[in-house]
């Protein structure tokens, strides 16, 4: 996602930064950037505070078209790389990133403006992601035999090759979990990669590359290039053999566009309007929690965050009751610490939908039973999380995506209205269903148009369960990230097949017509024998 920062937030007395980011690690991160040595320099600022946090080089498409032709000559050898070695250096990757976490947390905080808690769970699914392809790239990408043409005749084997060089552009809401968690497959798969990470969380994602580093990566494998996409996006298309994006669904459909044209593939992750479905059967207290821990976590600016809420109506007024209760005691401010349960918005661009999605609403007859405001107070970007009820299709927030603390909810009558509605947008990334009843939660789940719904959960259930695709359906996008997806995607898949004394064609002594008839019998004897 490309965000203009050109509109700056009035500074305002907040937390300094902490003594991990001294000028000198930011200097040697903002230097890993590839860009010439008189580039164009952009200055970052903390959601915090409003104050300037980081001076970096902008890369030009001549810069791009540079680091792509590095990128080819590292990956030939990158490629030839025993993928027990690419392991080796993953796992110590992995030991990395837990040793030096905090130093990360604090990178994190200052450029999103997240809490603490919610860019721990970013360390916690590098973690994860790391050490399941490190430990799984192997059985993905070995030599597979297959079933040959002829039984005993055909040998048949499945290859897998490494793309080349993938793109990968990277949002700044998650700068951690979407810099690395893409780069890892691509990497262990035998690419190179050059990656875009939102300028605005740069740094984090250089620190992630730098610590890649650390661990062993050979030099020019994974670089990074920092600019507006309406700049350098088109060097990255032109240069890509395959492209990775994360973002909003109007630059998706581009990529895509382009990509066809190109003949390249290309993964998306786009935008929500995730629903939250909670039966007549549901605890309601744990309901409730669970619903504050669905639409508030970075703010709202997650794209499987809940925007809407379906709830039986024989158990509403006390749904709502329990969850408004436990709205308005989040702990809400800026802090380097565990001490706050919601923070910042990251960018003035994304405090002016918020804003204007909730004033819309209001304007248009929503009832607020939370939040609802801003909070200059606490910093300039802060939005109070908010629950809004009495919303109709009217309103800007009833279909399109806010991407902010922000959440509707809404009545049904019965399980058939309840997947309707949650089904009636053209987005399908996550959903999350409420029950006591197990069975019956996954039956109305699977009726759900979302590539990944969670029980009793609100996201992070399937996001943290690697082992299992996750990516969107309609608008929310194309192709899926983690599990055998997430890594075979970054991959050409090549079939060697050795004939070995008789193929389909006749041998010299029988005629085409015997020849068929004998076929023509075997192939019938195969399909009487069960054979597949």
């Amino acid at each position: 996602m490309v965000t203009d920062h050109a509109t700056r937030p009035t500074a305002v007395r907040g937390p300094g930064l902490p003594a991990s980011l001294t000028p000198a690690l930011l200097e040697r991160l903002a230097a890993r950037a590839s860009a010439a040595p008189d580039a164009a320099r952009v200055t970052t600022t903390s959601p915090y505070t409003g104050a300037p946090l980081a001076d970096l080089p902008v890369s030009t498409p001549e810069d791009v078209d540079v680091t792509f032709a590095r990128a080819r000559v590292a990956q030939k050898s990158w490629a030839a790389t025993p993928i027990a070695e690419r392991k080796r250096i993953l796992l110590r990757y992995h030991d990395l990133v837990l040793a030096r976490q905090d130093e990360a947390l604090d990178l994190m905080q200052a450029e999103n403006g997240k809490t603490r808690r919610d860019a721990f769970l970013e360390v916690v699914d590098i973690g994860i992601v790391s050490r399941y392809y490190a430990r799984n790239a192997a059985k993905y990408l070995g030599p597979k035999r297959r079933r040959g043409a002829i039984p005993l005749l055909t040998h048949t084997t499945e290859l897998r090759h490494p793309k080349g060089v993938v793109a990968v552009v990277s949002p700044w809401n998650y700068p951690l979990s979407m810099a690395a968690s893409d780069t890892i497959a691509a990497l262990m798969a035998g690419n190179a990669v050059v990656q875009k990470p939102d300028t605005q969380t740069a740094l984090t994602a250089l620190w992630s590359m730098d610590l890649m580093y650390e661990a062993g990566l050979p030099a020019g494998v994974w670089q990074m290039v920092l600019g507006r996409g309406s700049s350098i996006g088109g060097a990255l298309m032109d240069n890509a053999d395959y492209m990775m994006f994360t973002g909003s669904t109007a630059t998706g459909r581009q990529i895509a566009s382009d990509a066809g044209r190109r003949l390249i593939g290309a993964s998306l992750e786009l935008g929500g309007k995730n629903a939250m479905i909670v039966l007549d059967d549901a605890d309601i207290e744990k309901a409730a929690e669970g619903a504050v821990n669905a639409c508030f976590p970075s703010a709202g600016q997650l794209c499987v965050s809940i925007e809407r809420l379906y709830v039986a109506e024989s158990i509403r007024d006390r749904f709502v009751a329990a969850f408004v209760a436990r709205t308005k005691k989040l702990k809400i401010g800026a802090a380097y610490d565990y001490s706050m349960d919601v923070g910042s918005l990251t960018t003035p661009s994304q405090l002016k939908t918020v804003t204007e999605h909730v004033d819309d609403a209001v304007s248009k007859g929503a009832t607020v039973l939370a939040g609802g405001r801003t909070r200059p107070d606490l910093g300039p970007l802060f939005y109070e999380p908010t629950i809004l009820t009495d919303v109709t299709p009217d309103m800007t927030l009833h279909d399109h995506e806010t991407f902010g603390p922000v959440v509707s909810v809404y009545g049904y009558r019965d399980v058939d209205e309840a997947v309707a509605r949650a089904n009636s947008t053209p987005y399908g990334l996550n959903a999350s269903v409420w029950s006591r009843n197990g069975a019956r939660a996954r039956a109305v789940a699977a009726r759900v148009h979302a590539g990944t719904v969670n029980v009793n959960e609100a996201f992070a259930a399937a996001w943290g369960s690697v082992d299992a695709p996750m990516g969107g359906m309609g608008d929310s996008g194309l192709g899926r990230r983690h599990g055998a997806d997430g890594i075979l995607k970054y991959t050409e898949p090549q079939t060697v097949a050795h004939q070995r004394l008789q193929g389909f064609y006749p041998p010299a002594r029988i005629s085409p017509e015997t020849w068929a008839g004998l076929l023509t019998g075997a192939l019938k004897v195969m399909k009487a024998a069960g054979m597949r």
